[in-house]
């Protein structure tokens, strides 16, 4: 579970670009994005703005967050990378969770939302994570999915197969996005595809603040 403790810290890399059109005070808009993507609800959070005399709706939180369009950095040069992917719900429909982390350091490296699994998604998820990471000379740790064993032979990666181990790294992240959904029903309900993934995309970048 993301700690709440920790939220003192650097909030500099959260980019406000659209600021200029928002009346909140940039400090007040920061703490609400982190407080969420911390583990607060919506409703919690904008209590705590309340408290601090700015008063939103939590749609105005909810808008905050889509806006800033979070996501893990890039430039990492790990030496593993475990891949997986897992089912999350959009309204009556089932989405694909495709996430690589370091497991040297729990730290996210790439966060994408695909409507299907297979081996044209999974190299497109490892065409992607390629062009963001220095990662063609690290080992990728993979369960027995054929998708993803072919998804790397394709890219000439060197996969292990590993059932636990250094791959439990992104279960524990899988783990907590399951245990915040759980907060919607376990299902992101009236929300565009687009939209679920550029919440889960801050979430991981939220989860590197906070690990």
């Amino acid at each position: 579970m993301l700690s709440f403790d920790r939220l003192s810290g650097d909030s500099g890399c959260i980019e406000l670009d659209f600021l200029e059109r928002e009346a909140t005070p940039e400090p007040a808009m920061k703490l609400g994005i982190r407080l969420h993507l911390a583990g607060l609800s919506l409703s919690d959070t904008v209590s705590v703005l309340e408290r601090l005399g700015v008063d939103r709706h939590r749609t105005t939180v909810h808008r905050w967050i889509q806006k800033a369009d979070l996501q893990p950095t890039g430039g990492v040069d790990p030496n593993h990378v475990a891949v997986d992917e897992t089912v999350i719900q959009l309204n009556s429909e089932q989405y694909w969770l495709y996430a690589a982390v370091d497991p040297d350091t729990n730290r996210m490296l790439h966060v994408r939302l695909y409507s299907t699994r297979n081996s044209a998604v999974s190299s497109m998820f490892l065409s992607e994570l390629r062009e963001k990471h220095q990662v063609d000379d690290a080992v990728f740790l993979v369960d027995g999915a054929p998708w993803l064993h072919a998804a790397c032979h394709r890219h000439g990666l060197r996969c292990q197969h590993v059932a636990h181990g250094n791959r439990n790294a992104v279960e524990r992240f899988f783990r907590e996005v399951k245990r915040r959904t759980n907060q919607f029903s376990n299902t992101f309900s009236h929300a565009e595809p687009s939209t679920a993934e550029n919440w889960l995309q801050a979430f991981a970048f939220a989860w590197n603040q906070l690990t």
